[in-house]
């Protein structure tokens, strides 16, 4: 197969593979070590998995970052033993609604030639967002009333775990010359 064949196959390139394996592999490492955190409330997690979100933004088209937000969940859900546990729902509105929230705003205010949002704006966004589908579906599935008990100690949570993962992330962002490397490699294309 040539060149041009390939260009009109739905598989994404080599590269883009590659980073999405990488990322994938990231999403896994983080969510082992989450899972060796104890949680202070159900279904919290600190969204360390999240940075690899993050990054795909960076090196990765919008469609494969919303794919590498579906592998974040299988390999979440694989990790924790949930795969085939209601606890699924949790993490696919959760990761969804904040994975989908953070690439719009990425692509919408930060990835422009002058950002109007930083990434921990981003994170916190994602943080929030993520809280709240997982509040909305705790109410309609579990605790109904009771989940206004449980809502401000995850959203205080989610605030602190928001903001510290997007300073991280503003860090990793502005120091990681492997990261430069990549994003400039694109930029030349």
């Amino acid at each position: 197969m040539d060149n041009r064949e390939s260009k009109n196959l739905t598989i994404p390139a080599a590269s883009t593979q590659k980073r999405l394996t990488f990322l994938t592999a990231l999403c896994l490492f983080f969510s082992a070590v989450e899972f060796a955190i104890p949680k202070p409330v159900p279904f919290f997690r600190l969204g360390l998995a999240n940075l690899a979100i993050i990054l795909s933004f960076f090196m990765l088209k919008p469609g494969h970052s919303i794919l590498l937000i579906a592998l974040k969940v299988f390999v979440q859900n694989l990790i924790s033993g949930t795969l085939f546990s209601y606890t699924i729902l949790f993490s696919i509105a959760g990761s969804f609604s904040s994975g989908l929230i953070m690439l719009a705003l990425f692509k919408l205010f930060y990835d422009c030639p002058k950002p109007k949002i930083s990434l921990i704006g981003i994170c916190l966004a994602g943080s929030l967002f993520n809280s709240l589908a997982q509040l909305l579906i705790s109410y309609f599935l579990m605790f109904q009333q009771n989940t206004k008990y449980i809502a401000p100690v995850l959203l205080g949570l989610s605030f602190i775990t928001g903001i510290l993962l997007g300073l991280f992330a503003q860090y990793f962002v502005q120091n990681s010359s492997w990261l430069k490397m990549i994003t400039d490699s694109e930029a030349s294309k």
